[in-house]
Protein backbone atom coordinates (compact mmCIF):
# COMPACT_ATOMS: atom_id res chain seq x y z
CA UNK A 1 0.00 0.00 0.00
CA UNK A 2 1.11 3.80 -0.44
CA UNK A 3 -1.47 5.52 1.31
CA UNK A 4 -3.64 3.62 4.54
CA UNK A 5 -6.30 1.54 4.25
CA UNK A 6 -6.01 1.71 0.39
CA UNK A 7 -8.59 -0.74 -1.52
CA UNK A 8 -7.35 0.66 -5.13
CA UNK A 9 -4.99 2.12 -7.63
CA UNK A 10 -4.26 5.81 -7.25
CA UNK A 11 -3.93 7.70 -10.22
CA UNK A 12 -0.88 10.34 -10.32
CA UNK A 13 -1.35 13.40 -12.07
CA UNK A 14 1.87 13.67 -13.87
CA UNK A 15 3.79 17.08 -15.30
CA UNK A 16 3.04 18.87 -11.99
CA UNK A 17 6.92 19.76 -11.41
CA UNK A 18 5.80 23.58 -12.53
CA UNK A 19 4.29 25.22 -9.22
CA UNK A 20 1.16 26.79 -10.87
CA UNK A 21 0.38 23.61 -12.73
CA UNK A 22 0.83 21.93 -9.54
CA UNK A 23 -1.55 24.35 -7.90
CA UNK A 24 -4.19 23.64 -10.52
CA UNK A 25 -4.54 19.75 -10.12
CA UNK A 26 -4.19 20.19 -6.40
CA UNK A 27 -6.85 23.13 -6.38
CA UNK A 28 -9.00 20.22 -8.94
CA UNK A 29 -8.83 17.98 -5.40
CA UNK A 30 -6.25 15.80 -6.67
CA UNK A 31 -4.67 13.67 -3.91
CA UNK A 32 -1.63 11.79 -5.98
CA UNK A 33 1.00 13.25 -7.98
CA UNK A 34 3.70 12.71 -10.08
CA UNK A 35 6.99 15.32 -10.79
CA UNK A 36 10.30 15.27 -12.82
CA UNK A 37 13.29 15.92 -10.88
CA UNK A 38 14.58 16.93 -14.56
CA UNK A 39 14.49 20.51 -14.37
CA UNK A 40 15.98 21.01 -11.26
CA UNK A 41 18.85 19.18 -11.96
CA UNK A 42 19.53 19.40 -15.72
CA UNK A 43 21.49 22.42 -15.48
CA UNK A 44 24.05 19.83 -14.16
CA UNK A 45 24.90 18.86 -17.40
CA UNK A 46 24.64 22.11 -19.22
CA UNK A 47 20.59 21.17 -20.63
CA UNK A 48 18.14 23.97 -20.50
CA UNK A 49 14.59 23.56 -19.94
CA UNK A 50 11.48 26.21 -19.14
CA UNK A 51 10.17 26.48 -15.21
CA UNK A 52 7.55 28.42 -14.41
CA UNK A 53 8.81 28.41 -10.36
CA UNK A 54 7.54 31.65 -9.47
CA UNK A 55 10.97 32.25 -7.60
CA UNK A 56 10.33 29.39 -4.90
CA UNK A 57 12.35 26.35 -7.53
CA UNK A 58 14.05 24.72 -4.12
CA UNK A 59 10.33 24.10 -2.59
CA UNK A 60 8.46 23.23 -5.17
CA UNK A 61 9.35 19.19 -4.47
CA UNK A 62 8.72 19.66 -0.52
CA UNK A 63 5.79 21.64 -1.13
CA UNK A 64 4.17 19.13 -3.53
CA UNK A 65 4.96 16.65 -1.71
CA UNK A 66 3.13 18.26 1.73
CA UNK A 67 0.56 19.07 -0.41
CA UNK A 68 -0.18 15.69 -2.05
CA UNK A 69 -0.93 12.41 0.06
CA UNK A 70 0.96 10.55 -2.14
CA UNK A 71 4.03 12.07 -4.51
CA UNK A 72 6.00 10.73 -6.68
CA UNK A 73 9.69 11.65 -8.11
CA UNK A 74 10.78 10.74 -11.34
CA UNK A 75 14.46 10.89 -12.41
CA UNK A 76 14.36 12.65 -15.32
CA UNK A 77 16.30 10.06 -17.39
CA UNK A 78 13.22 9.45 -19.88
CA UNK A 79 13.62 13.01 -21.01
CA UNK A 80 17.51 12.72 -20.83
CA UNK A 81 17.65 9.76 -23.15
CA UNK A 82 14.45 10.04 -25.40
CA UNK A 83 12.86 13.18 -24.78
CA UNK A 84 13.89 16.74 -25.70
CA UNK A 85 17.08 15.78 -24.66
CA UNK A 86 17.68 12.87 -26.66
CA UNK A 87 21.17 12.04 -27.97
CA UNK A 88 23.62 9.84 -27.20
CA UNK A 89 23.82 9.44 -23.12
CA UNK A 90 27.55 7.64 -21.93
CA UNK A 91 28.44 6.10 -18.64
CA UNK A 92 29.56 9.46 -17.33
CA UNK A 93 26.80 11.36 -17.82
CA UNK A 94 24.82 9.26 -16.39
CA UNK A 95 26.92 8.83 -13.06
CA UNK A 96 27.06 12.62 -13.22
CA UNK A 97 22.99 12.77 -13.72
CA UNK A 98 22.48 10.08 -10.66
CA UNK A 99 24.98 11.72 -8.10
CA UNK A 100 22.46 15.08 -8.84
CA UNK A 101 19.81 13.37 -8.47
CA UNK A 102 20.84 11.91 -4.83
CA UNK A 103 22.01 14.99 -3.84
CA UNK A 104 19.15 17.03 -4.96
CA UNK A 105 16.56 14.70 -3.39
CA UNK A 106 18.61 14.83 -0.06
CA UNK A 107 19.00 18.58 0.09
CA UNK A 108 15.47 18.91 -0.49
CA UNK A 109 14.38 16.75 2.46
CA UNK A 110 11.70 15.83 0.64
CA UNK A 111 9.18 12.29 1.41
CA UNK A 112 8.69 11.68 -2.05
CA UNK A 113 8.67 7.78 -3.26
CA UNK A 114 11.94 8.06 -6.14
CA UNK A 115 12.23 6.15 -9.51
CA UNK A 116 15.16 4.64 -10.04
CA UNK A 117 17.68 5.85 -12.54
CA UNK A 118 16.36 2.56 -14.65
CA UNK A 119 19.57 2.90 -17.82
CA UNK A 120 19.11 -0.47 -18.97
CA UNK A 121 18.26 0.46 -22.98
CA UNK A 122 21.50 2.66 -22.97
CA UNK A 123 23.98 1.20 -20.31
CA UNK A 124 22.88 -2.29 -19.90
CA UNK A 125 21.04 -4.55 -17.53
CA UNK A 126 24.05 -4.86 -14.67
CA UNK A 127 24.48 -1.19 -15.09
CA UNK A 128 20.53 -0.87 -13.94
CA UNK A 129 21.20 -2.89 -10.92
CA UNK A 130 24.61 -1.39 -10.00
CA UNK A 131 22.42 1.96 -9.53
CA UNK A 132 19.44 0.35 -8.19
CA UNK A 133 21.59 -1.22 -4.91
CA UNK A 134 23.03 2.13 -4.81
CA UNK A 135 19.94 4.01 -4.22
CA UNK A 136 18.65 1.79 -1.82
CA UNK A 137 22.21 3.00 0.04
CA UNK A 138 21.69 6.36 -0.68
CA UNK A 139 18.14 7.04 -0.18
CA UNK A 140 17.21 5.02 3.05
CA UNK A 141 14.42 7.57 3.86
CA UNK A 142 12.78 7.49 0.33
CA UNK A 143 10.75 4.58 -0.90
CA UNK A 144 12.06 3.48 -4.49
CA UNK A 145 10.20 2.78 -7.52
CA UNK A 146 12.01 -0.33 -9.37
CA UNK A 147 11.46 0.09 -13.11
CA UNK A 148 10.97 -3.58 -15.51
CA UNK A 149 12.02 -2.75 -18.81
CA UNK A 150 12.06 -5.57 -21.91
CA UNK A 151 15.76 -5.73 -21.66
CA UNK A 152 15.18 -7.16 -18.47
CA UNK A 153 13.92 -10.49 -19.40
CA UNK A 154 12.06 -12.78 -17.30
CA UNK A 155 14.85 -13.95 -15.12
CA UNK A 156 15.48 -9.90 -14.77
CA UNK A 157 12.07 -9.59 -13.99
CA UNK A 158 11.80 -12.62 -11.40
CA UNK A 159 14.86 -10.75 -9.51
CA UNK A 160 13.27 -7.35 -9.65
CA UNK A 161 10.07 -9.35 -7.73
CA UNK A 162 12.49 -10.78 -5.45
CA UNK A 163 14.63 -7.69 -4.99
CA UNK A 164 11.69 -4.80 -5.02
CA UNK A 165 8.57 -3.53 -2.38
CA UNK A 166 6.99 -1.75 -5.68
CA UNK A 167 7.77 -2.06 -9.12
CA UNK A 168 6.83 -0.06 -12.18
CA UNK A 169 5.58 -1.18 -16.22
CA UNK A 170 6.18 1.09 -18.93
CA UNK A 171 2.87 1.10 -20.63
CA UNK A 172 3.95 2.99 -23.35
CA UNK A 173 6.89 0.60 -23.93
CA UNK A 174 4.70 -2.48 -24.02
CA UNK A 175 2.40 -0.53 -26.61
CA UNK A 176 5.55 0.66 -28.58
CA UNK A 177 6.50 -3.15 -28.66
CA UNK A 178 3.03 -4.25 -29.49
CA UNK A 179 2.46 -6.31 -25.99
CA UNK A 180 -0.03 -3.96 -24.43
CA UNK A 181 -2.37 -6.33 -23.78
CA UNK A 182 0.42 -8.53 -21.81
CA UNK A 183 0.41 -5.76 -19.36
CA UNK A 184 -2.14 -7.40 -17.40
CA UNK A 185 -0.70 -10.91 -17.65
CA UNK A 186 2.45 -9.25 -16.09
CA UNK A 187 1.09 -7.55 -13.52
CA UNK A 188 -1.14 -10.74 -11.91
CA UNK A 189 2.36 -12.55 -12.47
CA UNK A 190 4.11 -10.19 -10.28
CA UNK A 191 1.35 -9.84 -7.64
CA UNK A 192 1.07 -13.61 -7.45
CA UNK A 193 4.69 -14.26 -6.96
CA UNK A 194 4.86 -11.16 -4.37
CA UNK A 195 1.21 -10.20 -3.22
CA UNK A 196 2.26 -7.81 -0.92
CA UNK A 197 4.02 -5.99 -4.10
CA UNK A 198 3.03 -1.96 -5.16
CA UNK A 199 2.40 -2.33 -8.69
CA UNK A 200 3.07 1.14 -10.57
CA UNK A 201 1.88 1.73 -14.21
CA UNK A 202 4.12 4.67 -16.34
CA UNK A 203 1.74 6.70 -18.26
CA UNK A 204 -1.20 4.55 -17.86
CA UNK A 205 -4.16 7.11 -18.98
CA UNK A 206 -6.60 4.30 -20.87
CA UNK A 207 -9.95 3.70 -18.45
CA UNK A 208 -10.48 0.51 -19.69
CA UNK A 209 -6.59 -0.57 -18.53
CA UNK A 210 -6.92 0.94 -15.25
CA UNK A 211 -10.22 -0.87 -14.82
CA UNK A 212 -8.93 -3.86 -15.56
CA UNK A 213 -6.03 -3.66 -13.24
CA UNK A 214 -7.33 -1.51 -10.24
CA UNK A 215 -5.04 -4.10 -8.07
CA UNK A 216 -2.06 -2.50 -8.77
CA UNK A 217 -1.04 0.57 -6.44
CA UNK A 218 -0.69 3.57 -8.53
CA UNK A 219 -0.46 4.76 -12.02
CA UNK A 220 0.39 8.11 -13.76
CA UNK A 221 -1.02 10.24 -16.72
CA UNK A 222 -0.36 13.73 -18.41
CA UNK A 223 -3.88 13.52 -19.66
CA UNK A 224 -4.84 16.41 -17.74
CA UNK A 225 -2.97 18.64 -19.51
CA UNK A 226 -3.76 17.92 -23.05
CA UNK A 227 -5.67 20.61 -23.62
CA UNK A 228 -2.87 22.79 -23.07
CA UNK A 229 -1.35 20.69 -25.68
CA UNK A 230 -3.11 19.60 -27.93
CA UNK A 231 -5.97 22.55 -27.67
CA UNK A 232 -8.95 20.04 -27.14
CA UNK A 233 -10.95 20.22 -23.37
CA UNK A 234 -12.96 16.97 -22.48
CA UNK A 235 -16.12 18.14 -20.56
CA UNK A 236 -18.13 17.10 -18.09
CA UNK A 237 -20.61 14.93 -20.68
CA UNK A 238 -17.42 13.23 -22.11
CA UNK A 239 -17.77 15.54 -25.25
CA UNK A 240 -14.75 17.36 -26.36
CA UNK A 241 -14.81 20.98 -27.24
CA UNK A 242 -11.53 23.24 -28.78
CA UNK A 243 -10.02 25.19 -26.36
CA UNK A 244 -10.95 28.27 -28.19
CA UNK A 245 -14.31 27.72 -28.10
CA UNK A 246 -14.69 27.18 -24.34
CA UNK A 247 -16.45 29.86 -22.75
CA UNK A 248 -13.48 31.78 -20.62
CA UNK A 249 -15.78 33.97 -18.03
CA UNK A 250 -17.41 31.14 -16.79
CA UNK A 251 -14.32 29.23 -16.47
CA UNK A 252 -12.53 32.12 -14.52
CA UNK A 253 -15.63 32.71 -12.75
CA UNK A 254 -15.75 29.59 -11.64
CA UNK A 255 -11.95 28.76 -10.89
CA UNK A 256 -9.84 31.72 -10.67
CA UNK A 257 -10.20 32.85 -7.29
CA UNK A 258 -8.84 29.57 -6.05
CA UNK A 259 -5.82 30.53 -7.65
CA UNK A 260 -5.79 33.78 -6.54
CA UNK A 261 -5.43 32.55 -3.37
CA UNK A 262 -3.14 29.92 -4.23
CA UNK A 263 -0.61 32.17 -5.54
CA UNK A 264 -0.91 34.77 -2.45
CA UNK A 265 -0.04 31.65 0.05
CA UNK A 266 2.94 31.04 -1.58
CA UNK A 267 3.86 33.78 -2.13
CA UNK A 268 3.68 33.56 -5.87
CA UNK A 269 4.85 35.66 -8.72
CA UNK A 270 1.34 36.89 -10.41
CA UNK A 271 -0.39 35.67 -13.96
CA UNK A 272 -0.98 37.36 -17.16
CA UNK A 273 -4.30 37.41 -18.67
CA UNK A 274 -3.73 34.18 -20.85
CA UNK A 275 -2.42 32.60 -18.00
CA UNK A 276 -5.21 32.75 -15.74
CA UNK A 277 -7.64 31.62 -18.41
CA UNK A 278 -4.82 28.21 -18.74
CA UNK A 279 -4.77 27.64 -15.12
CA UNK A 280 -8.81 27.62 -14.15
CA UNK A 281 -8.99 25.61 -17.44
CA UNK A 282 -6.56 23.35 -16.03
CA UNK A 283 -8.42 22.85 -12.53
CA UNK A 284 -11.24 22.36 -14.59
CA UNK A 285 -9.83 19.42 -16.09
CA UNK A 286 -7.68 18.05 -13.12
CA UNK A 287 -11.18 18.24 -11.29
CA UNK A 288 -13.12 16.06 -14.02
CA UNK A 289 -10.54 13.71 -14.84
CA UNK A 290 -10.07 12.63 -10.76
CA UNK A 291 -14.19 11.97 -11.05
CA UNK A 292 -13.39 10.00 -14.32
CA UNK A 293 -10.39 7.79 -13.24
CA UNK A 294 -13.04 7.30 -9.51
CA UNK A 295 -15.13 5.49 -12.01
CA UNK A 296 -12.41 2.86 -13.88
CA UNK A 297 -10.19 3.00 -11.19
CA UNK A 298 -11.85 3.55 -8.27
CA UNK A 299 -11.86 5.97 -5.21
CA UNK A 300 -9.20 8.77 -5.39
CA UNK A 301 -9.65 10.62 -2.70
Amino acid sequence: MIVPNQENLKVHFAGVEDIYQFGCSYLGGVNYSLYTAFPFICDSIGAKTILMDGGIKKQVPKIICNKSKHSIQDSGLFTLMFGSHKGKKDEKLIETWYNNLIEFTLENNNSATCVEVDCQKILGVEKAWELRNRMKLDLPNNRQINVFHFEDGQKGLDRIIEFSDYIALSIPELRILKKKDYTYRLACYIKNKKPDIDIHLLGCTEYSLLEKLNFCSSADSTSWKSVLRYGNIELANGKKMLYRNINKKLILKKYLYKMKDYIKELNLKPITEKGAINYSTLIFQAEHLKRKYSYSAGNQN
